[in-house]
């Protein structure tokens, strides 16, 4: 294929088999699927307080998020593997079973201890969901049409974003918060009943054979992320970055990856082939994705603090400000394909990152302290950026592998996507984390005013209790607050640029495109 722009488009518009009938329930399936992993997150955070006032465990209620994270994170690879092993179908069904056992077993936690461990169960029927919903939107669709149903999950996650919080508040407030474990059950029920009557899979043929699958791989690339995520997630916060068991941690991660990698070159049929690195289209759509990781840290993680905290919002308006990056997010995706039949994947991802990057940069020029609608409408133009930047390069890999492939290819963007967004939370609170407390340790000391907190965990205190500052103080805090979420943006802005080079340096100018099976 050569590189030009006409020969993507007419590559993209050959591909197009007849549409298969009956793929309705399939996709409900897929949606109620993804809402189960989706709402997760944003609903169990609403109840945080109520979970805590009744079971305790505060110092430890982090690892309700990360012990998720983690299991999800790791199992990706696996899923996506194995996925291609055995069938989409038996993993789906097996990631929806645990999801749901996982969850029966949240809603009847007696202590925070068991509910964190009753979450990572959730976390490994999780991983599964992820990758494998994916996988088979890509299976049921040709390239002309895959737009649509990405479309479609991502409007699962944008409701979700806006829709879970409510949800859990209202479990929490007037039910009880087990009920946000326990609403699983009917969705996950109803999207297992889908599943198994409505999706049919190709039948093996006796003469192929059945692969083996990497059991010592699978087991050497979960511990490897559990030790490197654990490392991201909780230094800095449940201990020093230079102290014993950060160090400790990093050091095994590595050890263990060396193995991995010995483990993985001996294997008849890797976990993690290497043809996922081989390939330039594939490796550099990792590296893109794992950017991404890092930059959707800054608006996700760092926009409600700063619209809490700088603008002065309550949470449920600080959650609308957020919610217009996830609208915008997948009325672009759904229109992307509008583009990249134009100008190829590349370059409409290089177009998308593009505005991103200058939205990024745009953020801390806002006026201090400003109103609503300017960080709102700055995460409704990423939003439409990053809708034409991420949906493009998933379908891009995806069409320019086999349905054998598929699977595998998958879950590996996802995994350097969720690997960077750890890595993003990590180093953007770092950076947060020094520059607020530069700025009180510079306030303490030139008399900025009576009341300032003397360290970073009083920050949100103070400013939630104004009453205890002065004006001086409190606007001092604001601006220390603001001047942490606009380095955290630049950071962002560094990640954008570090994926438009990658698209202009390693991908390939022109995706190879395979005929739809």
């Amino acid at each position: 294929m050569s590189s030009g722009g006409t020969e993507d488009t007419e590559a993209i518009t050959e591909a197009a088999p007849a549409t298969p009938r009956g793929r309705g329930p399939v996709v409900a399936a897929l949606m109620l699927s993804m809402a189960l992993a989706a709402l997760d997150g944003t609903i169990v955070a609403t109840a945080v307080p109520q979970i805590v006032g009744d079971l305790g465990g505060f110092s430890v209620f982090s690892w309700l998020f990360s012990g998720y994270l983690l299991a999800v994170t790791v199992t990706l690879p696996v899923y996506g593997k194995l996925s291609d092993t055995l069938g989409r179908k038996p993993v789906l069904i097996a990631g929806i079973i645990i999801f749901l056992i996982g969850s029966l077993l949240c809603a009847s936690a007696w202590n925070m201890a068991a509910l964190i461990a009753f979450r990572v169960v959730q976390g490994l029927g999780g991983g599964a969901l992820q990758g494998t919903v994916q996988t088979v939107a890509a299976d049921l669709y040709p390239l002309k049409e895959r737009p649509k149903i990405q479309a479609k999950l991502s409007t699962v996650w944008a409701t979700s974003s806006v829709a879970g919080p409510l949800v859990g508040g209202l479990f929490a407030g007037y039910v009880d918060w087990r009920w946000i474990f326990i609403v699983n059950l009917p969705v996950g029920a109803v999207a297992l009943w889908l599943i198994v009557r409505h999706l049919h899979e190709p039948a093996r043929t006796a003469a192929v054979p059945r692969p083996r699958v990497d059991w010592a791989g699978s087991l050497a690339v979960f511990a490897t992320a559990t030790l490197l995520l654990t490392a991201l997630v909780q230094g800095g916060v449940a201990w020093p970055w230079v102290s014993v068991p950060s160090l400790g941690l990093l050091a095994g991660a590595v050890a263990l990856a060396c193995l991995t990698v010995v483990i993985e070159r001996r294997a008849a049929d890797p976990i993690i082939p290497g043809w996922v690195w081989k390939r330039r289209t594939i490796a550099a759509v990792n590296l893109a994705l794992g950017a991404l990781g890092l930059l959707i840290v800054a608006p996700t993680v760092f926009l409600p603090t700063y619209a809490q905290s700088v603008l002065g919002l309550g949470p449920i308006a600080a959650g609308f400000v957020l919610s217009a990056m996830t609208l915008s997010w997948p009325v672009s995706a759904a229109l992307s394909n509008r583009v990249y039949n134009r100008i190829g994947f590349r370059r409409t991802a290089i177009v998308g990152m593009s505005v991103a990057l200058a939205v990024l940069l745009a953020f801390p020029l806002l006026p201090f302290p400003g109103q609503a609608w300017q960080p709102a409408l700055i995460m409704l133009v990423l939003g439409a950026g990053l809708g034409l930047f991420q949906l493009p390069l998933i379908i891009g890999v995806q069409s320019s592998v086999g349905w054998a492939e598929r699977g595998t290819a998958t879950a590996s963007i996802l995994f350097n996507r969720q690997i960077g967004q750890s890595v993003g939370a990590a180093v953007f609170g770092a950076v947060a984390n020094g520059v607020l407390a530069s700025r009180l340790a510079a306030g303490a000391g030139s008399g900025a005013g009576p009341g300032l907190p003397g360290d970073l965990d009083g920050v949100s205190t103070a400013l939630s209790h104004p009453g205890s500052l002065s004006a001086s103080s409190e606007e001092y805090l604001r601006r220390a607050v603001d001047a942490a979420v606009d380095h955290v943006f630049v950071g962002a802005a560094g990640a954008a640029v570090l994926c438009v080079l990658v698209l202009l340096f390693i991908a390939p100018r022109v995706f190879p495109v395979l005929p739809d099976e």
